[in-house]
């Protein structure tokens, strides 16, 4: 029993350290999240230090991560994600569908304004809804449905996405056709000339707003969303708003707060 108790005494540090150095996988992958975290790359004592491991175990860890291509040491002795890794990486982001790239915008979004995000893209004279987060439970929710359409003419992410689609005055004019456009509500814009002038100030501002001219009592403000091209958008996130509770200007005021969060994909700002 006395030897025993002495084994488990002896013992007891070494779970202690445990609990507070990272072993195996655990330490593989905080050496990946460092080696990110370092684009110029890291040496192995910078390395060794942030990862609070013995060196001969952190070079063995780069050893592994070495031979199947996730890092690599460059001549100057720095250790940088390798080729592998990126191609993995860039692989799968290229695969996923939109609507599963602006998931995380449209969750932040939701719960920063307390009302509905959507995520849509231009088909011909429509726009189809890719994703949608509504509010929280108790919040007014809309009709809207993923897989769903409203005329591009009349709604906020239309008129985006349309500015680019539409570069002048004449393009407009025979996108319309002889024929006014479907009024929605009594502020629609159902004209050549009236469409031409707000899509001519969206391509100044950068975002478009829609204030109550698809359905009463909704404003919606919807600003580009670049997953390719840098010059052509994929679609666009726009926020609808109940106007009793969110006013456009609001929104309007926001914009550059709301273009950031777009541009991160919804990743959580330090406070």
């Amino acid at each position: 029993m006395a030897d025993t108790s002495r084994r488990q005494k002896q013992a007891a540090p070494v779970s202690q350290d445990r609990s507070s150095t990272p072993v195996g996988a655990d330490r593989v992958l905080l050496i990946l999240r460092e080696l990110a975290a370092n684009p110029g790359g890291i040496d192995l004592d910078d390395l060794t230090k942030t990862v609070g491991s013995p060196k001969p175990t952190v070079h063995r860890a780069l050893a592994v991560l070495r031979r199947a291509g996730f890092a690599r040491l460059e001549a100057h002795g720095r250790y940088m994600l390798g080729d592998e890794f990126l191609r993995l990486a860039f692989s799968h982001y290229e695969a996923r569908p939109d609507h599963l790239h602006m998931q995380p915008v449209l969750e932040t979004l939701a719960a920063r304004y307390n009302e509905t995000a959507h995520y849509a893209v231009l088909d011909d004279r429509t726009i189809v809804y890719r994703a949608k987060v509504d509010p929280s439970a108790g919040a007014v929710r809309l009709s809207s449905t993923i897989g769903g359409r409203n005329p591009a003419h009349s709604t906020a992410v239309g008129k985006l996405l349309l500015s680019y689609t539409l570069p002048d005055d004449d393009a407009v004019a025979e996108w319309v056709g002889g024929a006014p456009l479907t009024a929605r509500t009594g502020r629609t814009k159902t004209t050549a000339a009236e469409l031409a002038e707000e899509l001519a100030l969206v391509r100044t501002r950068g975002f478009a707003i829609e204030d109550e001219e698809n359905e009463p009592g909704v404003a919606c403000l919807a600003v580009p969303v670049f997953l390719g091209s840098p010059t052509r958008p994929t679609g666009a996130v726009s926020i609808s708003a109940l106007t009793y509770r969110t006013p456009v200007s609001r929104l309007v005021d926001e914009v550059d707060e709301i273009r950031t969060v777009v541009a991160d994909r919804g990743a959580p700002t330090a406070t």
